[in-house]
């Protein structure tokens, strides 16, 4: 501040002290847990994206691996209706009709009966998985082999907002096979200003509006977050700062 009360402001030999602030650091809002073309779901601390590439459920299976994820279960009514609610751009796609879309998610049907009628019962298709609800009886989507025992499960939304925002939904067995889009689920991990995936316990700096914000990650959340202020560029009466470099700037003067 300059001009600053002169009760405060009389140094030695009475001169005044001038103060400048160079800059300030703001409240720290970060803005992506998720990579980029993910969306994140606070509930559950998790990311998901539509694959809309066609694949059958074991190579659908291997893409989400390869991202540190797996086809998508559902823990509650709640993270369903979340899924449902998305815009997941699917219309491009030539093996989904306009007014809906299905995608594979992470459960199989096991096939126990064949006589009058199919009966089974749905199973979460990776042991280990925390604990989930199980789909309701399904729509079987297909003419199918009499040697299938395990048909695989696709989740139908719709594409009308109306629809999708009452969370009207259908549940398919189909034959495994078959190509389809996909839906992944990972953990919400750290991001950094450059939309690069950070690990565990590693330095970066997230996504916002601070490029000289420095934290660790941890549990896919920022923390012991530490800011560095910078001087004005000198000789420089116009200048603007970079959004994605601490300490840069680009002097305006002519």
């Amino acid at each position: 501040k300059e001009n600053v009360d002169s009760r405060h402001s009389r140094g030695r030999g009475g001169e005044t002290t001038r103060f400048h602030t160079v800059n300030v650091a703001q409240p720290v809002r970060f803005s992506r847990k998720c990579p980029t073309g993910w969306h994140h779901y606070e509930g559950t601390a998790s990311c998901y994206k539509v694959y809309l590439n066609g694949e059958n459920y074991w190579d659908a299976v291997q893409t989400c691996q390869r991202v540190n994820g797996s086809l998508a279960t559902f823990t509650a009514d709640q993270e369903l209706r979340f899924i449902l609610a998305q815009e997941w751009d699917l219309e491009e796609t030539t093996f989904v009709r306009n007014d809906h879309r299905r995608f594979w998610v992470g459960y199989q049907y096991v096939i126990t009966n064949r006589n009058h009628s199919l009966e089974g019962h749905w199973e979460v298709a990776y042991k280990g998985s925390s604990e989930v609800f199980l789909p309701p009886d399904p729509i079987f989507a297909s003419a199918m082999s009499e040697k299938e025992n395990v048909l695989c499960a696709q989740l139908q939304c719709f594409h009308f907002p109306t629809l999708r925002h009452h969370g009207l939904h259908s549940w398919y067995a189909e034959n495994c096979y078959e190509k389809s889009s996909f839906l992944c689920k990972r953990s919400q991990t750290c991001v950094d200003i450059k939309d690069n995936i950070v690990d565990e316990g590693y330095y970066f700096t997230p996504k916002g509006n601070d490029p000289c914000l420095s934290c660790t990650c941890h549990n896919g959340e920022p923390e012991m977050c530490v800011a560095a202020l910078c001087e004005r560029p000198q000789g420089c009466q116009q200048y603007r700062k970079d959004p994605k470099e601490c300490c840069k700037f680009t002097c305006l003067d002519p």
